[in-house]
């Protein structure tokens, strides 16, 4: 009766189990708690917003330039005639098929090597 054995007591410990032999505590029922009143926040009161110094008027200044109109030069590509395509001339010459190859005698087979003897075995 050990560690080990799931009915004693000192077992169940180990194991981290309960039963007859080892109950679990009551636990004390806690009271009803009571509810968090709520705390109404008044606002704070806003400080009154910096007024912004007026800025300097700036005077309109307006700059014209002259746009001078540029025309557009394309330049003329001479036409290049299509050169003449050279004709291909077939070939006349066929080759001959190739000759089937020759198959090869098959050689006789080796006649098989007698067996080596056994060594005797050491005792």
């Amino acid at each position: 009766m050990g560690k080990g054995d799931k009915k004693t007591r000192r077992g169940k410990i180990i194991l981290g189990s309960y039963g007859v032999i080892r109950p679990r505590k009551k636990k004390d029922k806690p009271e009803i708690k009571s509810v968090k009143q709520i705390v109404v926040k008044e606002p704070k009161e806003k400080k009154p917003v910096k007024e912004k110094k007026e800025a300097k008027e700036v005077k309109e200044v307006k700059e014209v330039k002259e746009v001078k109109e540029i025309k557009e030069v394309k330049e003329v590509k001479p036409v290049v005639e299509p050169k003449e395509t050279k004709v291909v001339k077939e070939k006349a010459v066929t080759k001959a098929p190739k000759a089937a190859k020759e198959k090869k005698e098959v050689k006789e087979e080796k006649a098989e090597k007698a067996p080596k003897a056994k060594k005797a075995k050491k005792s």
